[in-house]
């Protein structure tokens, strides 16, 4: 497996970042090279930890104004860029990327990071990795907010706007990632921060991890995720920590995943679950400020 890392000076001069990177290295389950992954640390260091996953086809700079929300609030904020994304190395072909390897990625650098008694704060593909962590782990996190996600089997076919994303994905020559994520916002996104969206990827050999994402979404009955989906959601319907489900009004991918997750996960009774407003599937880019204040009011709520 080729790794492609993005030279520093892609990220200088980037307006309102989470934080200068820490890195953590983890192994590929696949047997591949070791692979640096990049974080992000905001906040007191013995304050209750929020961790912060990103989708597709983003990173950490996401949650830039989430972050300024628990901060203010003594919170410690902890972001994770996948890997394929932000400052975190890039495996250069598509094929290098799976469902199961983001996971076993992701789960590594959690661990790297030591993180326990955390909340974890998933969104898109953020979801899809952070549901499963929660599921296998469920002991290791107080509590979990789900944004704008789910956790697909392929027994449900996904939204036709999902298609439409999939097929433009797979058909650009050249892949405007910043225009993808100024797509999915419903405020719009200034240029500056398109700019940041495009500088993790110099060119398109950079570019893998987005171009894959959209083809691990199970979307069949056999996809080979399915098991371990299914699996997840049987040890979701277990999962009687405090969960709480966080999605914007303008969402047309995940927005009828709300009143499913809701009704599935038993953390996630009796409480008051908000809906932001005026806000698109990049909920943290239109309401920032607003998800971060639900987080902190949900991380505040919990037993310590």
């Amino acid at each position: 497996m080729e790794l492609l890392r993005t030279p520093d000076d892609r990220f200088a001069d980037l307006p309102d970042v989470v934080s200068a990177p820490d890195y953590v290295e983890v192994d590929d389950p696949d047997g591949g090279p070791g692979i640096r992954v990049a974080t992000y640390t905001a906040g007191l260091e013995d304050a209750p930890a929020v961790l912060l996953l990103h989708g597709e086809p983003s990173w950490s700079y996401l949650y830039r104004h989430v972050v300024d929300a628990l901060v203010a609030a003594d919170l410690r904020a902890v972001a994770v860029d996948l890997v394929g994304f932000g400052r975190s190395d890039k495996p250069a072909r598509i094929a290098d990327h799976s469902y199961a390897r983001h996971v076993a990625w992701t789960r590594q650098a959690v661990d790297a990071l030591g993180l326990r008694d955390a909340v974890l704060v998933g969104q898109d593909w953020g979801g899809l990795i952070g549901l499963r962590l929660v599921a296998a782990e469920p002991e290791r996190w107080a509590g979990v907010v789900a944004a704008n996600t789910g956790l697909p089997t392929g027994d449900v076919d996904m939204p036709q706007v999902w298609w439409g994303f999939r097929r433009a994905v797979e058909k650009a020559e050249i892949l405007d990632v910043g225009r993808l994520v100024a797509s999915g916002c419903a405020r719009g996104l200034a240029d500056a921060d398109r700019a940041a969206y495009d500088a993790p990827f110099p060119d398109e050999t950079f570019k893998a991890g987005p171009r894959a994402m959209p083809l691990l979404v199970p979307t069949r009955p056999d996809d080979p995720e399915n098991g371990a989906n299914r699996a997840a959601w049987e040890a979701l319907g277990r999962y009687d920590r405090p969960f709480l489900t966080a999605f914007s009004d303008s969402d047309p991918i995940t927005g009828a995943m709300g009143p499913v997750l809701r009704d599935h996960v038993p953390g996630a009774a009796g409480r008051v679950h908000p809906t932001i407003p005026d806000a698109g599937h990049f909920l943290q880019e239109d309401a920032g400020a607003e998800l971060g204040r639900a987080i902190v009011a949900f991380t505040e709520s919990l037993p310590r």
